[in-house]
């Protein structure tokens, strides 16, 4: 693996998954690998779960860690090629890229999405740039479609606690105040079709993710009929697709509540935080003992471990 900024760049899944879960008997068992080694978090957007798990897995693999925040702490940077670079724009993506590739081994970067201009989003301007000019392996650390590290945490917590051998998972849509991305249902549609679980999305008519993301999952309008029988829920709102960034509902009778999880198998309750409280979730579900939140936030050190194994494996050879 030499980048890891997509679902897509996963070379084999229960390799993966059986590393993470080896990483997560003995984090401490390859401290030697990252020896002298150093990984740059760049963000120019919020993070608390994937700077800290990822800034962890760093330490455990015995990397150093650079964290920058972009936009408050470096110069605004322009990725246009043939810019003419007379406004607040203080330096290019060009330099950036291979000068940080100086410092930092590997290169892992957090940029959310504008959700006015569809095209400009999946383009991945911000991410691609980096790729292009950086020197080094680059991660994704959420990016304008996709969040592949929340997804590799998610399948491993499937794996942990399911009870049968095809479970059957739900990605439900759910109510929220703000227009939010479309990373997180991307990779996580991505990596149940790699996985040998029955997949089904929920969500309002009109709330259709990018069909070529979706490919032949099986969509169901009816939340009821999608959660019956179901062994995992995993909730999270996003804005329209096709009506690019909109909110057109904030239904509050799509809030999973402990009403619609009866309609399950016991299905344990996900998500990949920060979540609306009596907004997404009540807090009778949110706070029960099949809530598996906590121990999926947990597992996003061990996904990051694993990744970064890989691709310092992958250099060392």
């Amino acid at each position: 693996m030499k980048h890891f900024t997509s679902v897509n760049d996963i070379e084999n899944l229960d390799e993966l998954l059986l590393l993470a879960k080896q990483i997560k008997s003995n984090p401490f068992g390859n401290k030697a690998l990252g020896k002298n080694k150093t990984i740059g978090l760049l963000f120019f957007n919020p993070s608390l779960r994937t700077r800290l798990s990822t800034q962890k897995a760093a330490t455990n693999l015995g990397m150093n860690t650079i964290v920058m925040n972009l936009n408050n702490d470096g110069w605004s940077l322009e990725f246009e090629d043939g810019a003419i670079m007379n406004s607040n724009k203080a330096e290019h993506v060009k330099e950036a890229a291979q000068v940080i590739s100086q410092y930092c081994d590997i290169i892992a970067i957090r940029s959310f999405p504008s959700l006015t201009d569809k095209t400009k989003d999946e383009e991945e301007q911000v991410l691609n740039s980096f790729k292009k000019y950086a020197s080094v392996p680059v991660i994704s650390l959420e990016s304008a479609t996709e969040h592949p590290l929340q997804a590799v945490a998610d399948i491993l917590t499937i794996s942990e606690f399911k009870t049968k051998k095809k479970p059957k998972v739900v990605l439900s849509w759910a109510p929220h105040p703000k227009a939010l991305p479309h990373a997180v249902p991307n990779s996580f549609a991505k990596m149940m079709q790699l996985a040998d679980v029955d997949f089904v999305i929920t969500h309002p008519k009109g709330y259709e993710l990018n069909p070529e993301i979706i490919g032949k999952s099986k969509i169901v309008h009816n939340q009821d009929e999608a959660f019956k029988d179901a062994d995992f829920i995993y909730a999270k709102n996003w804005s329209n697709y096709n009506e690019y960034g909109q909110i057109l509902s904030q239904d509050p009778l799509w809030t999973i509540t402990s009403d619609k999880m009866k309609l399950t198998n016991s299905a344990k309750f996900m998500h990949c935080l920060p979540v609306r409280r009596n907004q997404i979730v009540s807090d009778e579900v949110l706070d029960s003992e099949t809530s598996i939140v906590i121990q999926q936030a947990n597992n996003r050190t061990y996904a990051a471990q694993a990744i970064l194994t890989q691709i310092l494996e992958n250099e060392n050879n």
